[in-house]
């Protein structure tokens, strides 16, 4: 008998899993992958660890977080500072006094870029903040909206930006200054030899079975722990019984190029509607590989239907009330903890994921 299973060995179930060993417990961890490390997951390519599901940069205000972390690998200084692309033409990320001057030449000092974005902020003065659009163009005016915000969001989440919620874009970073970090937080970085070699470490004393699938025998697994960490879809570990969630899924292509730098950046974001993807990254640069090759891949945005991997939760309205009479099911289950996105069917950051994993009674 274990003292705990844990469903999914990503970042929640990897920090579940080392406080409960930490204790002389019995762990076990289930994955239905063939790897550890959830979305985190990173790969060894070229000599470049290669971000498999997606660009995935930590970054923390939480000082309990970052030393927590830093147990199991070095972090780099690594700064998420983005680019921005639209046919030929480049701009800085975070929205700041880089990207304002090159789209508006006349705009040379903070006081010109806040007139000339309060000048555009006009025409939804008196309107109501009820949609993703509204709420853009309050925040930057219609110029940056069309060229840098409408295009790629409407790609990511596959509707209009007119019928998506406006606490979407609410986190849209602006600043006055000429800064292209994108985070403000104090602490920030990549944990050098990957993220895959941070879990590990986090998993170290637990059993683990990969290519396990927790719905495959679920009688099985639940009779064999005194608890159970669930870290899966929170509709599916109820059968779907009052309906399916939404998500949004991804596709991946990557290509390994005989050059030894393609971009120059870790990340551009294409924000035109006339290109499919949403960003190429490129790794190298997460961990400043010196390598006579590199890796891009391709991210594309895609609907997602049963069985396909889910990477983000729909938290709109209609959304979020079905959630809420799934967590009020979950709330009933004496001896399941659900932890991360997608059990809790909540958008994380991966340092929000941690500290909840840190905080949660065992």
């Amino acid at each position: 008998m274990y003292d705990y299973l844990i469903v999914g060995a990503g970042l929640y179930g990897a920090v579940i899993a080392n406080r409960a060993v930490s204790m002389g417990k019995k762990v076990l961890v289930i994955e239905r992958r063939d790897h550890i490390g959830g979305n985190v997951y990173t790969e060894e390519i070229e000599g470049i660890n290669v971000h498999k599901y997606g660009a995935h940069i930590f970054h923390t205000d939480y000082e309990e977080v970052w030393k927590y972390v830093n147990q199991f690998v070095e972090f780099n200084r690594f700064t998420n500072s983005p680019i921005a692309r639209i046919g030929d033409e480049l701009y800085n990320m975070p929205f700041n006094m880089n990207t304002f001057s090159k789209i508006w030449p006349e705009v040379l000092t903070p006081d010109d870029a806040m007139k000339r974005i309060e000048s555009e902020r006009a025409e939804v003065k008196d309107k109501e903040i009820n949609n993703l659009e509204t709420q853009a163009i309050s925040l930057v005016g219609r110029t940056i909206y069309e060229k840098l915000v409408k295009g790629y969001t409407e790609k990511q989440w596959g509707r209009e930006c007119k019928d998506l919620p406006a606490f979407i874009i609410r986190r849209l970073p602006v600043r006055y200054t000429f800064d292209n970090n994108y985070f403000s937080d104090r602490y920030q970085g990549i944990p050098m030899g990957g993220y895959t070699k941070m879990v590990e470490r986090m998993l170290e004393g637990a059993e683990i079975r990969l290519n396990t699938n927790f719905f495959d025998d679920r009688k099985y697994y639940q009779s064999i722990a005194k608890k159970i960490i669930y870290t899966g879809m929170l509709d599916e570990y109820f059968d779907y019984k009052f309906g399916v969630l939404e998500y949004r899924s991804l596709k991946f292509d990557t290509k390994i190029l005989d050059t030894p730098n393609y971009q120059g950046n870790a990340v551009v974001n294409y924000t035109g509607s006339e290109v499919p993807y949403t960003r190429v990254i490129e790794h190298k640069h997460f961990e400043f590989a010196n390598t006579d090759k590199t890796v891009i891949t391709y991210e594309y945005p895609m609907p997602w239907k049963k069985g396909d991997e889910a990477y983000y939760t729909v938290n709109d309205d209609t959304n979020n009330s079905l959630a809420d009479k799934y967590r009020a099911l979950a709330k009933e289950e004496s001896n399941v903890i659900f932890g991360g996105r997608l059990a809790e069917y909540r958008y994380y950051d991966m340092d929000d994921v941690i500290k909840n994993a840190l905080e949660v009674e065992l």
